[in-house]
């Protein structure tokens, strides 16, 4: 895969969003724990998931919670948030394996071959579109047939009322969650002062998101057979695609994951 793009991502921007993550991710718990609904895979399935920018770990402990015969590799450019990842995930020993990745190389795709499911949250938006459309394809053709790909991460508003809704949105939830979870808002502030509302400030070298509606369509062109946006909000949508379109018998259970989602962010978020 090729790309034009000349984002890099510091261990600086890895420190500073990993300090206001949780106020600044709308719904971080609903997402993760909508993604880990949206896995086409019972409770007792063996399957291995890939997870691209996997941060700290925490998307990834939550699926290995769930899914106690599930392995994962998770895939992160920040030696830090490796150093987290794996600190958090070393409980489950062999079933989580942790390791380093440049989004704008090919050399990571032997990660994906005959993987069940790719995980991403708020990382795709650091490619262009070609660069995703071009990703999306490799990842359909090294899927199992009974693979997914789900994403979690910010789109392209496509008119300026568009933008200023995803704008004014965003502001309000960080504001609400920095109150909420800390009691002031200065993870607000913080959020303000470093210009990270993408929609309010669209000119940063390094954010690339695309529209919706034509990722959807590098989807279906990809192969997959059920293409899909699941959630939405402020800008930020889960969506994918899946190679099979036959039911699960029984999948996670909504409040399972939720269940989940809260208790990996309560007990690892400050280690």
């Amino acid at each position: 895969m090729t790309d034009d793009s000349q984002s890099q991502w510091s261990e600086e921007e890895s420190q500073l969003y990993q300090e206001i993550a949780p106020v600044v991710v709308p719904a971080r718990t609903e997402q993760i724990a909508s993604l880990l609904t949206l896995l086409p895979f019972s409770q007792s399935d063996s399957f291995r998931a890939v997870e691209i920018g996997c941060g700290e770990g925490i998307l990834s402990e939550a699926l290995l919670t769930c899914f106690p015969q599930a392995t994962v590799t998770a895939l992160d450019g920040s030696a830090e948030m490796r150093s987290q990842a794996a600190k958090r995930l070393r409980g489950f020993s062999t079933r989580a394996q942790v390791e380093p990745f440049d989004l704008l190389s090919d050399k990571w795709h032997a990660y994906l071959h005959n993987a069940d499911c790719v995980l991403s949250s708020l990382v795709i938006h650091h490619l262009t579109g070609e660069g995703k459309r071009a990703l999306f394809a490799t990842i359909h053709r090294h899927l199992s047939s009974r693979g997914a790909l789900l994403i979690a991460d910010l789109i392209q508003p496509q008119r300026p009322e568009t933008s200023e809704l995803f704008a004014a949105t965003w502001d309000r939830i960080t504001e609400a969650q920095s109150l909420a979870e800390t009691g002031s808002t200065d993870l607000f502030e913080k959020f303000k002062q470093s210009e990270w509302n993408y929609f309010r400030y669209p000119d940063d070298p390094i954010d690339h998101p695309s529209p919706l509606f034509d990722q959807l369509l590098w989807l279906k062109e990809a192969g997959f057979a059920i293409i899909d946006c699941f959630w939405m909000q402020a800008g930020h949508a889960i969506y994918g695609g899946y190679k099979s379109a036959a039911p699960v018998s029984e999948g996670l259970p909504y409040e399972v994951a939720l269940r989940t989602a809260k208790d990996v962010l309560g007990t690892g978020q400050q280690s």
